[in-house]
């Protein structure tokens, strides 16, 4: 299917358009977040070259010992920090969200698109007006004062009465982390709230050293009880309504979905990374709907963060993961994470309930439950396009591979930091780096969300690319095949659905970024839409069609179809 939806195209050489538009409206929120970065470095550059231009050379635009000084709005700032630290399910967050509720303006940074959706929602629920800003959407509310964005979306050029940062404990985090070290640094607000596990708090306080900042630390206990099981699960025969298995990888979880179908007593809900946000929130709702017969959850290590769900037991169905280099144990900071979503505060479970499948694996999950999180050592950190611009200009023949390369491989950092793991940008740099564009568009393209181990998502990627050097605009219609999609019959087949659901979310993610290049967003959104209700189609069937002794499903399974007549003629 997918040899159809994505139509294969060589990369040209040739004719290349004006690439720079002069419309930079659409682009300004990021425009303005480069040039508040921007003054940093310029700050920085007069201390070298004041009179002599000589000693602007002298500039080491690859030490990054002082990334507190890139972000001049927040230094200007005496802020009050409020570290919110404890368990899963301690309230930390809850508290800081009435702190940002309260305040005249203010943003929530949360590591999910779920996060940010649910702060969004909640905040406009209550009347104060809150706009949502994604790397995918945005949503803007009259009057709005306050915010809530996906952590990479964090603006460091703009005050805040108040500011969250949820899931601060990330910054330690090999790929991600140098957002959370980003929205720390540079937020600009009288208060920052920053909602996480206590193992970070050492590593901030030190970051926060140089800024002045003042920092109050507030520890929670967790408000509901955490029973780990002294007897593993043993056998699918022992299910109950309420039970979460979490494995750790997607042909895992739908084996084990499967499997627990087959026992005719329950249906199960599947959360895992690759399923688009939408279809992890609907799966969500259903398990969580008593009504529903869908009562069992089959899960990743997704379910950590992002969903409130009404789970009344974890199961492990392994104590082993693959992290994409080799097979290891669970960290303690993972197994706590994924443990305490069970007996949630104010749930149908008050008390929670942990167990592994198989005997062997409960030492390592009563170990973990017992011993603190290890304390975060370094903080990720990224070098802004800024300072690869200019790092540029003294290599003019290099491409931005070998720059970025050598910029990684030299950048000096002090023992707090560390360089964030960026093979994958690599991975695009090298592809782009081919093309007739200028660097600033290499570089969106390389920080753009695209899963270069996805062939599909990959391919999209690059014929984005490859159109775009060539024309200047990217039609959607010249990449992707509207009316094609339909309900996936195969595990392959819904791999391939998710992975067309990812292109088409890359090309929204670029159409805020190139508005004039990348026009189509709203046919590019509306195929996303029909692409997550035959994912969760898919869904609903996968598991009982060949059991004609279960249950009868709900009515609205057993309409045929999630979607709409006026959405089936486009399909």
């Amino acid at each position: 299917m997918a040899a159809f939806l994505l139509r294969h195209r060589q990369v040209s050489t040739l004719g290349v358009s004006d690439i720079l538009k002069d419309k930079l409206d659409p682009c300004r929120p990021h425009i303005e977040s480069r040039l508040g970065a921007l003054a940093g470095v310029c700050n920085l550059l007069r201390e070298y070259s004041t009179s002599n231009e000589k000693n602007a050379h002298k500039f080491d635009f690859l030490d990054l010992t002082c990334p507190h000084a890139w972000y001049p709005v927040a230094r200007r700032k005496n802020r009050k920090i409020f570290l919110h630290v404890g368990p899963t399910n301690s309230g930390k967050t809850y508290h800081a969200l009435k702190q940002l509720e309260s305040s005249p303006s203010g943003v929530y940074c949360g590591p999910l698109r779920l996060l940010a959706w649910e702060v969004a929602k909640r905040l406009n629920k209550a009347n104060v007006p809150c706009d949502l800003i994604t790397g995918q959407e945005r949503e803007e509310v009259n009057g709005a004062k306050h915010k809530a964005v996906t952590v990479e979306m964090a603006d460091v050029t703009s005050n805040y009465s108040c500011a969250v940062v949820d899931e601060i404990q990330m910054l330690g985090c090999m790929t991600r982390g140098f957002s959370f070290t980003r929205a720390l640094l540079g937020i600009s607000a009288d208060e920052l709230h920053l909602c996480g596990d206590p193992a970070a708090v050492p590593l901030i306080q030190e970051i926060l050293k140089p800024t002045g900042d003042d920092i109050h630390v507030q520890y929670y206990e967790r408000l509901s009880p955490l029973v780990p099981s002294q007897k593993p699960l043993g056998s699918f025969k022992n299910i109950q309504t309420g039970d979460c298995i979490v494995t750790f990888s997607r042909r895992e979880i739908y084996k084990l979905k499967g499997q627990i179908e087959r026992g005719g007593k329950h249906l199960c809900s599947v959360v895992y990374g690759s399923l688009p946000p939408e279809t992890r929130t609907r799966q969500a709702t259903m398990f969580n709907d008593a009504s529903s017969e869908f009562d069992v959850l089959v899960a990743s290590d997704a379910v950590g963060m992002g969903l409130n769900l009404n789970i009344s037991r974890i199961i492990f169905s392994t104590m082993k993961k693959f992290d994409g280099v080799e097979m290891r144990d669970l960290t303690i900071s993972e197994v706590k994470q994924i443990a305490g979503r069970a007996g949630r505060y104010g749930s149908d479970f008050p008390v929670g309930e942990v167990t592994c499948l198989h005997a062997d694996d409960l030492p390592l999950l009563h170990s973990s439950l017992k011993l603190p999180s290890p304390i975060l050592e370094c903080a990720g950190l990224f070098p802004t396009f800024d300072l690869i611009f200019m790092y540029s200009r003294l290599h003019p023949k290099k491409g931005l591979y070998r720059i970025m390369e050598h910029f990684l491989e030299n950048a000096k950092l002090s023992e707090n930091y560390f360089i964030a793991n960026c093979e994958e940008m690599l991975k695009v740099a090298a592809v782009v780096d081919v093309l007739p564009i200028s660097l600033h568009d290499k570089y969106l393209f390389v920080i753009s969300p695209v899963d270069m181990r996805d062939e599909i998502s990959s391919q999209g990627l690059m014929q984005f690319a490859q159109n775009y050097a060539q024309k200047g605009i990217v039609r959607l219609k010249e990449i992707f095949t509207p009316g094609t999609l339909k309900v996936p019959k195969t595990e392959s087949a819904l791999k391939e659905l998710e992975s067309i659901h990812k292109v088409l979310d890359l090309y929204v993610w670029l159409s805020f970024r190139l508005e004039d290049s990348f026009p189509d967003r709203e046919l590019a959104a509306s195929q996303k839409a029909i692409c997550g209700l035959l994912i969760e189609e898919f869904l609903e069937r996968f598991g009982w069609q060949k059991q004609p002794k279960m249950r009868k499903l709900p009515s609205r399974v057993n309409s045929g179809s999630l979607l709409s007549k006026e959405t089936r003629q486009y399909v």
